[in-house]
């Protein structure tokens, strides 16, 4: 099976120009050191239509099996793409991000602040990640190994050899 997946950075300034992306390259970089390749990225600002468009993009039409976000999971009032990715998809996976808050919390405290959220659309996997570069890779780090397992399972038809 390919391995493909989609970055989009949520950023207002990101996306304007005025501050340069570094969590986005840095994922990709992380998910190519894994086998993963990279199909699609983007910058788009902390809207909640423009955030939900762009997921069912890579979903409905490009049909990329993992899309991760990078930015929008905070406190702030822009910050809506948690709301925006549970809008859209079909089946939450609460798991991945309860993962990426358990490892954040080994490294701070203020790992519990994250809100963010994972889910299936049809046979695509979004997951959200912080927007700043450092708690991205880590918390893309804690969830890495089983990414793979999940699109297989999710490809599978529900014959994925889940013993392994």
């Amino acid at each position: 099976m390919e391995f493909k997946a989609a970055v989009i950075t949520v950023s207002d300034k990101g996306s304007k120009g005025e501050r340069v992306d570094t969590s986005g390259p840095a994922l990709c970089k992380m998910l190519e050191n894994n086998g993963w390749e990279i199909v699609y990225t983007t910058i788009i600002p902390d809207d909640f239509e423009t955030i939900k468009t762009e997921l069912m993009l890579c979903a409905d039409e490009k049909k990329i099996p993992l899309v991760l976000t990078t930015g929008g999971t905070g406190f702030s009032p822009r910050d809506v793409t948690p709301e925006a990715t549970m809008a859209i998809v079909e089946r939450p996976t609460p798991g991945i991000p309860e993962a990426m808050r358990a490892e954040s919390l080994r490294i701070t405290p203020k790992g519990c602040l994250s809100r963010s959220a994972a889910g299936i659309r049809g046979l695509t996997l979004i997951v959200n990640l912080p927007g700043s570069e450092k708690a991205a890779k880590e918390n893309l780090n804690a969830v890495i190994g089983a990414l793979k397992h999940g699109i297989e399972m999710l490809y599978s038809g529900g014959s994925a050899d889940c013993a392994k």
